[in-house]
């Protein structure tokens, strides 16, 4: 046999036995870790039945972050300490047990502070989201503090971007985070002129080639403005003309966001400065803060903030307590609903224990593969008596749940794996009946549009689908 063919044989089998260790090594990684079960299965299918292709996919988006830390623990107390909103005595609120208990839980996994004398405005549209927007930036007199998953360089990006440019050179501090695989599309000379302008811009976890590995999974999915420290924005909208210009009805991006004043603007603002700080300069708030108000109004507000470097799954966990203590309703808007099995078997239980427990979801999403896999859940959630809805007009991206007469949350948590465990995540949980109502007014809206799913409808579904389903089902928990 000649030399090379030895050689080359050789290698090879010292590649097959390096691949070997390689994959074995990451399956006893994924099983020191104690995940979920379900997901701890997904990745070593993966790692086993797929060769390369798996362990590649393991190296991109299969480690865990857990135990880390954005900003030394020292830091993020003098900041805590600093910008806490004022204390509220819950025993003066008008809370049931229930609602005491979830407030005590956001409180406990994560800085969540219960505040009142808050004012709240909805938007359903993007327009009217954007115009009220903008009107509030123009009048910025100290800070803008503007954070989004998109912001993309098209019209009405090109229509921020000027405003931020035009405060700043005003002498306004503008400061801008975007997600740097969500704001991929958006050229580089975007950005710059921004910072050339007196905007100062930072890319969240930006991906660079020594880091891909490291970076492209973990995603900053916030959407958080900050204005003068007394007005806020949250919500699912990004920055991008598909919520603004409904060029057609198929392109039609149904979402909600809200705009906020009172105590409530100051836990967004912490969310903002801490997420600053993550590999960044300092950012430090040198205007005094605004004096105390008198109590006007008793809408209570928190806000709940989630992402792979906390110890727990903040706003899964306050999800599964929210619907586990529900009596009467539980509404779901979500763009994608991938649910872990605890929120799934909650859910399940609401509906036999006779709840009305309702699901809407979009018939067609910007993504086929997770419109797919989140049909696979929708058998069950038939079997169990939740009633589901596909959402006609287009995209329905509102990421909201409405809770009995007195519970809701909305922000940019979808209600999928990824938003759970590997998105940096808030939703803003509110406690208000009349704000309650508003909400659920708005639901009920949106189902005249709707076609409400039937099982014997939905069994009869093509064969090709159902199995597309069930494949894409087994790796859900990590798409």
């Amino acid at each position: 046999m000649p030399k090379y063919i030895q050689i080359a044989s050789w290698l090879y089998y010292v590649i097959i036995a390096a691949y070997a260790i390689t994959v074995i090594s990451c399956v006893a990684v994924v099983l020191k870790e104690n995940r979920n079960p379900i997901r701890s299965i997904a990745w070593v299918i993966a790692l086993i039945f797929l060769p390369v292709i798996g362990l590649i996919f393991y190296l991109f988006f299969g480690r865990s972050l857990k135990g880390q830390h954005m900003i030394s623990r020292l830091n993020k107390r003098k900041i805590l300490n600093r910008m806490a909103p004022r204390h509220v005595n819950l025993n003066s609120q008008n809370l049931n047990v229930s609602e005491r208990n979830l407030v005590k839980l956001c409180r406990n996994i994560c800085p969540s502070f219960y505040t009142v004398n808050n004012k709240i405005d909805i938007f359903t549209s993007g327009r009217d989201k954007f115009v009220a927007l903008k009107h509030d930036l123009r009048r910025a007199k100290k800070s803008i503090f503007l954070q989004y998953y998109i912001f993309s360089d098209d019209t009405i990006g090109q229509e921020i971007s000027e405003i931020l440019i035009e405060k700043a050179r005003e002498g306004v501090e503008v400061k801008v985070i975007y997600d740097n695989v969500g704001s991929f599309s958006s050229k580089r000379d975007f950005f710059r002129r921004m910072n050339e302008n007196g905007v100062v811009t930072h890319p969240f976890l930006k991906v660079t080639f020594p880091q891909l590995a490291n970076r492209i999974n973990w995603r900053n999915h916030r959407k958080i403005v900050v204005i003068d420290g007394t007005i806020g924005y949250i919500g699912g909208m990004n920055i991008a003309d598909r919520y603004y210009y409904d060029s057609s009805e198929d392109r039609v991006w149904r979402d909600t966001h809200f705009r906020v004043t009172g105590d409530i603007v100051e836990s967004l603002l912490y969310s903002f400065v801490v997420d600053w700080n993550f590999k960044n300069q300092p950012l430090t708030i040198n205007y005094p803060k605004a004096p105390p108000v008198p109590f006007q109004n008793n809408i209570g507000m928190q806000l709940v903030t989630s992402g792979p470097l906390d110890t727990w799954e903040n706003v899964s966990l306050c999800y599964l307590k929210a619907i586990s203590g529900a009596t009467k309703n539980i509404y779901i808007q979500t763009p994608y609903f991938l649910p872990t099995d605890a929120l799934r078997h909650a859910l399940e239980a609401a509906a036999l224990s006779k709840i009305d427990v309702r699901i809407m979801i979009p018939r067609r999403t910007d993504s086929k593969t997770l419109q797919l896999a989140s049909f696979s859940y929708v058998t069950q959630c038939l079997k169990a008596g939740i009633k589901v809805y596909l959402y006609n007009p287009g995209m329905l991206h509102a990421k909201c749940m409405i809770i009995d007469d007195n519970i809701t949350t909305v922000g940019s948590t979808n209600f999928d794996f990824r938003s759970f465990e590997n998105n940096f995540e808030c939703s803003l949980m509110v406690y208000d009946r009349d704000f309650n109502r508003r909400m659920r007014d708005i639901f009920f809206e949106d189902l005249k549009q709707c076609t409400k799913l039937t099982f014997p409808s939905w069994h009869k579904r093509p064969l090709p689908q159902r199995f597309a389903e069930s494949i894409l089902r087994l790796i859900s928990p990590i798409l």
